[in-house]
């Protein structure tokens, strides 16, 4: 079973609370989500529309490009995205406790 959008969101809120400024890269939250992302084989497939991505890389980068969508973290106001990085608010740290 694949990991949804909103679990992806919810392990890039995990890893932006431990990292100073609260604040990371799209490539360093690739680099830590599967410390507290459990990946499936599914996950794992590789995309078919972004190569040399896996299906959970891709949906790191839909928090970007859906931003405008409601349900979105950023939309939400859980993430601030600010170029090629994501910042936690003060929302997305409130939605840990």
């Amino acid at each position: 079973m694949r990991s949804t959008e909103t679990q992806v969101s919810e392990a890039v809120v995990q890893v932006l609370s431990t990292v100073a400024g609260g604040e990371a890269t799209i490539k360093t939250l690739k680099q830590q989500l599967p410390n507290v992302l459990q990946l499936s084989d599914a996950d794992l497939t590789p995309s078919v529309t972004r190569p040399g991505e896996a299906l959970w890389e891709q949906q790191v980068r839909n928090i970007v490009s859906h931003r405008g969508t409601p349900g979105n973290f950023v939309h939400e106001g859980l993430l601030e995205y600010r170029p090629r990085r994501l910042a936690l608010t003060a929302a997305g740290r409130a939605r840990l406790r």
